[in-house]
């Protein structure tokens, strides 16, 4: 059962530095040369389970792959040494990005991209009932008419205290354009009947720089603020994640502006520390170089806001090799630990994307207790 800190408690910083573990690492092998991505559940008897992209045909994002699983029974503190095959490929490419949702009607949510070309590419959901044991069938979140290559990253999925499913989107590919747009759309779906049909937003948003030219703008994440808003970040190529606001649950956006985290064109991972109002972020932090080197993805830093994303400060580096490639990272709070899993990878050719890695460090490292959880 998780604890949690009294909501009132304010978040401060240790002088001694985060001392994360590694915990779990899972490289590549033969006929498995890439394995990547994933999210966490803590089930109603305390076991975690983490559930990753295993790819078999390569190690490119459009190579086959399957969903497999690796399960915890001491609070992340080891792991079982077996993959267990949640979803086979069922993509003419793959299948991959895993979200792990538990939903307020006590269900489990299994979210993931089923990948069958680049005209057709989107979120899949299936739920299960008893702990993870079996799955429903899966349940497309797009319907054909809206078909196209949209991109959800894994840990994304949201449910809102309204009880709405928000999923945040990239938009590359539609039926009848001309080309890919690499660069990016970002969108929101979302549904209010607990995922079983599923809306556009209206606001489909592409980023400019302060010179009005348009940038990369991809990978977005979403997290409900205390007030109700959402906040919205994404990664660019303009050297920084940029932002955008919705005060009515992700239907409409703000346009997107530069947010305080310096930034190669990575993703990050934006999570509230529960029983605060807090927010905990993970990326990779380029704030002491100047945008045209914000190049690699390394080092894996974290960083602690009290005023709802305006401000950040920098808490300590998860990982930091030089020649490491840190990104992708899913976040979950379980036993008075926080636990990151992420890619691990290195900067050789076809190594980058290629290892996961969960690390594990107390909660007490972030927020100094006075009493117990």
């Amino acid at each position: 059962m998780k604890r949690f800190l009294p909501a009132v408690l304010l978040l401060l910083l240790l002088t001694a530095p985060v001392s994360a573990e590694v915990v779990l690492t899972l490289p590549p092998g033969e006929g498995n040369p890439r394995n990547s991505e994933g999210d966490f559940i803590q089930l109603e008897d305390g076991r975690l389970l983490f559930i990753y992209t295993r790819f078999t045909g390569g190690g490119s994002d459009h190579d086959k792959a399957d969903l497999m699983s690796r399960e915890s029974t001491d609070g992340g503190a080891t792991w079982s040494t077996d993959d267990k095959l949640v979803v086979k490929n069922e993509g003419d490419m793959n299948v991959m990005s895993v979200s792990l949702l538990r939903l307020a009607d006590g269900r489990i949510a299994l979210f993931y991209l089923q990948k069958n070309s680049l005209a057709d590419c989107r979120p899949i959901v299936r739920f299960s009932t008893d702990e993870a044991k079996t799955w429903s069938e899966p349940t497309e979140t797009i319907p054909d008419s809206d078909n196209g290559y949209y991109v959800l990253n894994n840990d994304r999925v949201v449910q809102l205290k309204s009880g709405r499913l928000v999923l945040p989107l990239c938009l590359h590919n539609r039926p009848g354009w001309e080309k890919m747009d690499w660069q990016g759309q970002i969108l929101c779906y979302f549904s209010d009947d607990s995922g079983k049909t599923w809306q556009a937003s209206e606001s489909l948003l592409k980023g400019t720089n302060r010179d009005g030219k348009r940038i990369v703008t991809q990978e977005p994440g979403v997290v409900e603020l205390q007030d109700g808003r959402l906040l919205l970040w994404c990664r660019t190529n303009a050297g920084v994640q940029y932002q955008s606001y919705s005060s009515d649950g992700g239907n409409t956006w703000s346009g997107l502006k530069p947010m305080g985290l310096a930034s190669p064109v990575s993703p990050a991972s934006i999570e509230y520390i529960p029983g605060t109002d807090t927010l905990l972020a993970v990326w990779n932090n380029h704030d002491t170089l100047p945008p045209e080197e914000r190049k690699l993805r390394t080092p894996l830093t974290m960083a602690v806001s009290s005023d709802e994303g305006r401000t950040w400060k920098i808490v300590e580096n998860v990982r930091s090799a030089k020649d490491g490639w840190y990104c992708y990272t899913a976040i979950t709070f379980a036993d008075d630990y926080v636990l990151l899993g992420y890619v691990a990878g290195e900067q050789k050719p076809g190594q980058h994307l290629a290892t996961t890695e969960i690390s594990r460090f107390p909660v007490s490292q972030l927020v100094p207790l006075s009493g117990s959880f």
